[in-house]
């Protein structure tokens, strides 16, 4: 080879090598350049929701809409983040519905009685007074029975625009809490008493002077003499109210709302934009959030009924058999009454009898004697 040929020539193992320099090159001149120019996250934000419950920030209901957003937010691994507000917050608790409707709220924590005034048939959704079940029994027919298709046919006819799931059976609430002990059905008559929803009605028909109030107004209208009596909900609730301090006699048992739910609703446009997984979450996390309020209730309500015996020195009585019986009778009036004027009232109370007709009379033939086991364990019922 001559002087001139080996200046001029490239050996075939230079090629490689230039190409992985030129390569090198580039990928340096690429990284210094996404260096400099802003850092921009693929990380998808969340899809934030704000709730409104109705309950005070000590209620025990506060603390067990807070179970519902926590079983969300941990569950929906951070696409999807509820942040909760206590009744209030942005509107009073009777206003939760509308300002879901309207999307001035993404969300409410509250209980289908306290909208009851757009149709009465919404408290047949949480509290109708008797319809041969009880709360679990009734919630298996808001899931199993038809009850849900005749909620969303109700908020359909109300033209309100949410979505709606139910949690939490809740035990018979008392017939409450009064500065004197009733006897019978005639020391109802004309007593200032407050309830809500169909209740109302009830104890309307039982001659009470009714009105209706949320949670925390109850105890400064019962200290200021506005009314005479009260019921709630739970021991736990009327404990953290001071029902005890404005009162002393509490009587238990009552079939004015022997059953109710949470009613836990969306925006409607909002639920339905989110991806069919988060809404998945949110209709789950409702019967997620059913069991552990139940847990939580039975540990809590307990305790504090145990309190205001031993500790607060609160007379407690079981409510007369005499007014139980004169609920029934005064129901049996409301419901036809409302029966024959709402054709739509009739046919979700016929749906509720169809259903306490098969189910109930399973559970009462099969269910244990509870009361004799824990008299045989415990001892009298008694405090």
């Amino acid at each position: 080879m001559t002087v001139s040929e080996k200046d001029t020539a490239t050996p075939v193992s230079e090629k490689p090598a230039r190409r992985k320099f030129l390569g090198a090159a580039v990928a340096g001149a690429a990284g210094a350049a996404a260096m400099t120019a802003p850092m921009i996250s693929v990380a998808q934000s969340p899809t934030v929701f704000k709730m409104q419950g109705a309950w005070g920030a000590k209620d025990i209901f506060n603390e067990m809409a807070e179970e519902y957003v926590t079983r969300v937010n941990e569950m929906s691994g951070g696409r999807l983040r509820i942040d909760y507000l206590v009744g209030g917050a942005v509107v009073k608790p009777f206003e939760v519905m509308d300002a879901v409707s309207r999307g001035v709220l993404d969300g409410g924590h509250h209980v289908p009685v306290y909208w009851y005034g757009k149709s009465k048939v919404a408290s047949l959704f949480g509290s109708g007074p008797i319809n041969g079940c009880d709360a679990p029994q009734t919630l298996a027919w808001i899931y199993r029975g038809g009850g849900l298709e005749l909620y969303q046919e109700l908020l359909e006819k109300l033209r309100l625009n949410v979505v709606g799931y139910f949690a939490m059976p809740m035990p018979t609430q008392p017939l409450g809490w009064f500065k004197q002990p009733i006897t019978n059905a005639e020391g109802l008559k004309g007593l200032k008493y407050r309830t809500v929803g169909l209740a109302a009605d009830l104890m309307q028909e039982l001659g009470a002077k009714v009105t209706q109030l949320p949670g925390g107004e109850i105890v400064p209208a019962m200290d200021r003499g506005v009314i005479d009596a009260f019921e709630f909900n739970n021991p736990t609730s009327d404990r953290r109210f001071g029902a005890q301090d404005v009162a002393k006699n509490y009587m238990m048992g009552s079939f004015h709302q022997a059953m109710e739910f949470f009613e836990i609703v969306f925006n409607k446009r909002k639920h339905d934009a989110l991806p069919a997984d988060l809404k998945a979450i949110l209709r789950y996390s409702a019967e997620a959030a059913s069991s552990s309020n139940w847990w939580t209730a039975m540990d809590n309500y307990s305790k504090d009924f145990e309190a205001l015996g031993t500790v607060d020195k609160v007379n407690i009585v079981r409510t007369p058999k005499s007014i139980f019986d004169a609920q029934i009778k005064a129901w049996d009036v409301i419901s036809k009454k409302l029966s024959d004027e709402d054709p739509f009232f009739k046919k979700v109370v016929d749906s509720q009898k169809a259903w306490s007709k098969r189910v109930a009379k399973y559970m009462f033939f099969n269910e244990a004697d509870y009361k004799v086991g824990y008299e045989h364990i415990h001892g009298k019922l008694g405090f």
